[in-house]
């Protein structure tokens, strides 16, 4: 024996009932929700207590960072980003017109006397150098002079006691540059020079 169970259908009064709480329903989730999340709008201040305004905040910041990511992808495969090419050439190629050169030079310094090493370059051009003693100790000034300057000078270096030194110099000035040492020992010192790079020559001043 089958029984048949039959549910009533909803009289028209319910269905308007039902369809106006939904529209409150969802009119509240739209002013306390929806508009502070999507929009920033928050006229009932539920949005800021919920930490939904928060959001809206995010979704603006997102998108410098998205047209960051649109610009990177516009660049050509296989590229990579590089400074122009001038300026590589003035940081990293260092041009020369003078060849590349090694010199060694001696000189020998009797008590308290003072002598000079110099080369002559065009500015930019470059050398690294070293120079020992035979174990006196000497004082000097590496510098260097414009020509037509007369007695003066620019001092790059200066130090006094020592028994070497080592680097690397470029010329800041079309001139002479070099060292100068002075032996204020009671015994002869002698000096060796070694010096390689981009200069016109390596010379003992008269």
């Amino acid at each position: 024996m089958t029984t048949n169970i039959t549910q009533p259908l909803p009289s028209l009064p319910q269905l308007i009932k039902a369809t106006a709480l939904a529209l409150i329903v969802a009119g509240v989730i739209l002013i306390t929700i929806v508009l502070p999340a999507e929009f920033g709008i928050d006229p009932t201040g539920s949005g800021k207590a919920l930490g939904l305004t928060a959001l809206n905040d995010s979704s603006r910041q997102i998108q410098p960072a998205a047209l960051a990511i649109e610009e990177a992808v516009s660049i050509p495969p296989n590229t990579i980003a590089v400074e122009p090419v001038e300026q590589l050439l003035t940081s990293t190629v260092v041009k020369s017109g003078a060849p590349f050169r090694s010199d060694e030079m001696t000189i020998t310094l009797q008590e308290d006397e003072g002598s000079e090493i110099k080369a002559l370059m065009k500015k930019g051009e470059q050398f690294v150098f070293t120079w020992t003693t035979d174990g006196g100790k000497v004082n000097f000034d590496m510098h260097g002079e414009q020509p037509n300057a007369g007695e003066a000078f620019t001092s790059y270096w200066k130090d006094k006691n020592q028994t070497n030194a080592n680097g690397t110099f470029v010329a800041p000035f079309d001139g002479t540059h070099g060292w100068y040492w002075r032996n204020r020992g009671d015994k002869p010192v002698t000096i060796k020079v070694k010096v390689s790079g981009f200069y016109n020559k390596l010379y003992q001043p008269e």
